[in-house]
């Protein structure tokens, strides 16, 4: 690990309107490989512009978030989310005064590892894992920055903070964390993360929680007298309502989901100051020693929530037409996985090329991890066009079989 950075008079930094605790790009503790600093941005700019920049975030346009990506281009994917993600972030870190282009960064990096088919499809892959390690997205949205991408000509991946990287990994098992080198350690030691990433996690929750309601009363598998039963969402229906009587059903749901979350919002922050009040926090690591998380709901919205996300667990992610979906996708993803490892040979040369290198260093289980690197990498349609390439009869001409 190199030693913390020290920023040169072009670079771009806005330490002095930071709280003591928040991380510092001029304290960073530095990149896997050198580098000279940017000029007129600083560190946590620069990750995130490699990551906007980066292959694995534009396919995050053709990755699920609930529905496969097909069912409509209105519903929401990987790419819109991690942008929600990232808005929601930036808005609390702005007025805890810690770093936001480090937040936008975790924020926006964060979903890079998911599979096509959402959770399903990480589910799936996992099974076809078990014996090789298994997958976890969390995981393998750090092997994409730190190993998968490949435009550097210095190094492999992004070369991304270790604070950024530290964001990305929000959980991990021990047995795991152990081969993750510097950014697992502190599932070892049993350490915080900093407060930028506690609070993007946060954000994550939020987004998806409301934004998930958007798109299941849109594709007609929950409806408004269902979510009446809600009291975060009755509370703030009761409030539109009142105000804007005879408002139709779009802007209705818009005016409830956008107050939804900022009374979130408003009770993530209003907690977590008091949490940073009572530890009299100097410094990031006085983050880190913590017992547990400074960044904390209330109890009372804490129950809220249990509440809000039983119910779309119940109604929406187990919803039969749901299920008919997932269901499809983990067919899918668990046939190509057992076509490739059957038979190397019909992987593209890109993709074989790579297994064949994880080979010589770790036998099958080398060939398994290349095959999920490749499996993790496709979005939505691309799987569904692979597995007509792969399986079905009518597209045996050569031309479609090119990938």
């Amino acid at each position: 690990m190199n030693e913390p950075n020290i920023k040169d008079s072009h670079s771009s930094s806005y330490s002095g309107l930071l709280v003591p605790y928040a991380c510092d790009d001029t304290k960073s503790i530095g990149r896997r490989y050198e580098e000279s600093h940017p000029t007129y941005r600083n560190e946590y700019q620069r990750d995130r512009d490699r990551i906007i920049h980066s292959a694995a975030f534009r396919r995050l346009e053709y990755k699920t978030q609930v529905f496969v990506n097909h069912e409509g281009d209105l519903f929401r994917t990987r790419l819109t989310h991690s942008l929600e993600v990232a808005q929601i972030a930036r808005s609390i870190a702005r007025e805890l005064r810690l770093h936001e282009d480090l937040t936008e960064a975790i924020a926006l990096a964060h979903d890079l590892g998911h599979t096509p088919f959402g959770h399903a499809g990480q589910t799936a892959l996992n099974n076809c894992m078990k014996d090789y390690g298994g997958f976890e997205h969390n995981i393998q949205s750090l092997r994409v920055v730190d190993k998968l991408e490949q435009k550097y000509a210095d190094f492999d991946g992004l070369n991304l903070t270790f604070e950024t990287r530290e964001g990305i990994l929000k959980h991990c098992s021990v047995s795991n964390a152990r081969n993750l080198g510097d950014v697992g350690q502190r599932f070892l030691d049993k350490t915080l993360p900093a407060l930028e990433a506690q609070l993007t996690d946060y954000s994550d929750e939020i987004a998806y929680n409301n934004h998930d309601i958007d798109d299941g009363i849109r594709y007609g598998l929950i409806s408004i007298d269902d979510l009446l039963k809600i009291e975060l969402f009755r509370t703030q229906y009761d409030v539109v309502i009142k105000k804007y009587p005879g408002i139709d059903d779009k802007k209705l749901i818009h005016e409830i989901i956008r107050r939804m979350i900022n009374v979130m919002v408003v009770d993530l922050i209003d907690t977590s100051r008091i949490n940073i009040a009572n530890a009299s926090l100097k410094s990031v690591d006085d983050v880190r020693h913590q017992e547990q998380r400074i960044m904390a709901f209330s109890s009372p919205m804490n129950e809220k929530k249990l509440e809000l996300k039983q119910f779309l667990r119940k109604n929406l992610y187990q919803h039969y037409r749901v299920h008919r979906m997932t269901k499809k996708a983990a067919d899918v993803i668990e046939a190509l996985f057992g076509a490739f490892m059957e038979d190397h040979k019909i992987l593209p040369s890109e993709a074989s090329a790579h297994c064949y290198i994880l080979k010589d260093k770790h036998g099958d289980t080398g060939i398994a991890r290349g095959i999920s690197d490749y499996i993790a990498g496709m979005t939505d349609r691309y799987a569904i066009v692979e597995y007509e390439r792969i399986f079905n009869p009518r597209q045996l001409s050569f031309v479609n079989l090119i990938p």
